[in-house]
């Protein structure tokens, strides 16, 4: 990690002051597979609390495995707290497991770029979903995702860049540590906020 914050620093002091500030930021880690991708789904668009919320519904009620959200009836899901197009995209992920489309497993042994092509193929699993899986669960280095509110608002208000273009030319002098930036913009977001999340 000293090496990456090393050299981020040297790119731009930002990431020193950051530090200064507010210290080391948390690596998020999570663990591989479905319940991490159900998770993820919930917490499309809304804070990562609410989302914990229902996601620890939905385990205090039946097993979060493909076989148990593929057969859990709509009703079920919305007496948990899921919206209707939530439930849609975690029974579409439990089927895509459960007829061998998706092999969840063999993500760790592919490249961020075949990870992607992979999950990109189902309904409801966009690229902010993704890039925090290769994050959190494979330990991908060179992420940075700017589809994450957090993000954009952050680099928005340190860098006092505004459009999604001119971002995405200015982060590419961050690779190959880009996650590491992302965690110490987070980091920022939130301490700022006297917000505390566990990943």
């Amino acid at each position: 990690m000293q090496e990456a914050i090393d050299f981020l620093a040297n790119k731009n002091p930002i990431f020193q002051e950051i530090i200064e500030k507010y210290g080391l930021p948390p690596i998020p880690k999570r663990p591989q597979g479905f319940e991490t991708l159900v998770l993820l789904i919930l917490e499309q668009q809304v804070s990562i609390d609410s989302a914990k919320a229902t996601f620890l519904k939905i385990k205090s009620y039946t097993t979060c495995n493909p076989e148990t959200m593929a057969i859990l009836s709509d009703e079920e899901f919305r007496s948990l707290g899921v919206s209707r197009q939530k439930t849609k995209y975690i029974k579409i992920l439990a089927e895509a497991v459960l007829n061998k489309e998706l092999d969840i497993e063999s993500l760790a042994s592919k490249s961020a770029k075949q990870v992607r092509e992979e999950l990109i193929k189902m309904k409801g699993i966009g690229n902010w979903t993704i890039d925090i899986y290769l994050m959190f669960c494979l330990g991908e280095p060179d992420l940075i995702p700017l589809g994450d509110i957090a993000v954009i608002n952050t680099i928005k208000e340190l860098l006092d860049i505004h459009g999604k273009e001119e971002m995405e030319i200015y982060v590419e002098q961050w690779s190959p540590y880009r996650s590491y930036a992302t965690y110490l913009l987070w980091h920022y977001y939130l301490t700022k906020r006297n917000r505390k999340i566990t990943y």
